[in-house]
Parts: structure tokens; C-alpha cells; sequence
């Protein structure tokens, strides 16, 4: 079973900046069109290494839509896809 076994995208660190309330206005040094979605996901509470990421899902100026999270426990901003 272990062989049949796919890794989801691995986050990776994302140049985000961000505007008026945390919300990103560029990704890797390209604007924002529009925001998709946000959400925010809260898991592992229960272990002594919790999950709180706000995710954004975005369309940028050139097309591209990127989902990227901000990790409210540590810090940081990464991307799932791009």
C-alpha cells in the first residue's frame, strides 16, 4: 500500500505582500487581480503541534491562480500550488 501512496503538494516560502486586514496584494512580485476564496484551517489541536493557516486562494494579473496560506502559529507565508 505505501507504494500506491501520492504526497500532496508540499508548501513551500512565498514572497507575499500583503494590504488592508492581512490580505495579499502580490505573489512573487505579481499583483493580485482578485481574491477567489479565503478560509481558515484549524487541525491537529489536539497534538502538541497544532495547524492554524489562513489560506487565500488568488488570481494574479497574469492569469495565474495560486493558493497561498499564512501560518498564524508561526509566522511565514507559503504556497500549496502555483
Amino acid at each position: 500500500m505505501a507504494d500506491r501512496l501520492r504526497r500532496l503538494a508540499t508548501p513551500s516560502a512565498a514572497r507575499v505582500r500583503v494590504g488592508e486586514g492581512g490580505v495579499p496584494v502580490a505573489f512573487a512580485g505579481a499583483g493580485v487581480d482578485s481574491l477567489r476564496e479565503d478560509w481558515v484551517v484549524e487541525d491537529r489541536w489536539w497534538t502538541g503541534r497544532p495547524v492554524r493557516r489562513r489560506y487565500f486562494e488568488l488570481v494574479l494579473e497574469d492569469g495565474r491562480n495560486v493558493v497561498v496560506f499564512h501560518d498564524l502559529s508561526a509566522g511565514g507565508w507559503f504556497t500549496q500550488r502555483g
